[in-house]
């Protein structure tokens, strides 16, 4: 005959119930501390993937007309045939155009380099006067060569003429059967640490012809082969003011844009210098009406 199991007291009775009563309340504390971490971290996750999400879209995607104060994209496939193919015929209706300041003659060393003449151009993307002075150097050096890698980007946001869409030669190239051309861009138009952040730097032989010519460091500065010599805008910037690369590299097709008389009339001055390092060549180019008639401008 087995036992009858023996009644809790009174008293174990009660410790058992505080105990149970102890783990009741662990549990409802641990649940509330748990719920403040999630009102917590939620929020926190949400910016942590939104950050995630703006970081991919802006390494696997982006544009390719930046906002001023970024660093150069690739440019644009349209844009570089608007402006590497302006119409001969529109070239030659615009003579001279609308330029201020043509290359002037200098008295200087022959620059070359390959056993051609040499043209250097020395800038940077943040200046808006170089902002100006590229469009028509593409325009007048794609008449000889043709380039790769070309960029674009837009002036400083806070310099004068602000956010001048324009060309970059960072990273680019030029390949020409008549001459050789460099085109180093030393600061980009960022501000890092209150100052530009550099880009290209000069050569030992390009520090010594900056020097020679150019003592006050302006730029543009542009050396056609050591017969001519840029410094400065050579027409006024103000004309590309509020247009897109693609508005500025449409309108060089038509002879009635102001833009076009700008910038193609500078592309035939200096189209008529680079002619007198070629000995004329190729004759299609140096002969052609717009070139003449632009020569006149160089005195």
């Amino acid at each position: 005959m087995s036992k009858r199991p023996k009644r809790p007291s009174v008293q174990e009775q009660r410790a058992t119930q505080q105990r149970i009563a102890a783990q009741r309340a662990l549990a409802a504390a641990r649940g509330k501390r748990n719920q403040r971490l999630l009102v917590v971290l939620v929020p926190v996750l949400v910016v942590l993937v939104v950050v995630a999400v703006l970081v991919v879209v802006k390494v696997a995607g982006g544009s390719n007309s930046p906002k001023s104060g970024q660093s150069a994209a690739p440019a644009a496939d349209a844009v570089i045939a608007d402006v590497t193919n302006v119409p001969a015929a529109t070239l030659d209706a615009i003579g001279k155009g609308a330029v201020q300041t043509p290359p002037r003659p200098i008295t200087a060393e022959k620059i070359t380099a390959d056993g051609k003449p040499w043209v250097l151009y020395v800038g940077a993307e943040y200046c808006p006067y170089c902002a100006a002075e590229r469009w028509a150097m593409v325009v007048a050096l794609s008449r000889f060569g043709t380039f790769t890698g070309l960029g674009q980007t837009a002036s400083s946001p806070s310099d004068v003429f602000a956010n001048t869409a324009t060309l970059s030669f960072h990273g680019s190239s030029y390949a020409s059967q008549y001459l050789a051309f460099n085109g180093v861009e030393t600061l980009s138009n960022q501000v890092v640490n209150g100052q530009y952040a550099p880009l290209d730097a000069l050569t030992s032989k390009e520090s010594a012809i900056v020097k020679a010519l150019n003592p006050n460091g302006s730029i543009p500065f542009v050396d056609i082969g050591g017969h001519y010599l840029i410094n400065g805008a050579s027409y006024d910037p103000a004309v590309l003011a509020g247009k897109t690369h693609a508005e500025i590299a449409a309108a060089l097709s038509d002879p009635s844009s102001p833009i076009a008389k700008a910038v193609d009339g500078t592309a035939n001055v200096i189209t008529a210098a680079l002619c007198k390092l070629t000995a004329d060549k190729p004759a299609s180019v140096c002969g052609s009406a717009g070139v003449t008639a632009a020569a006149a401008a160089l005195g």
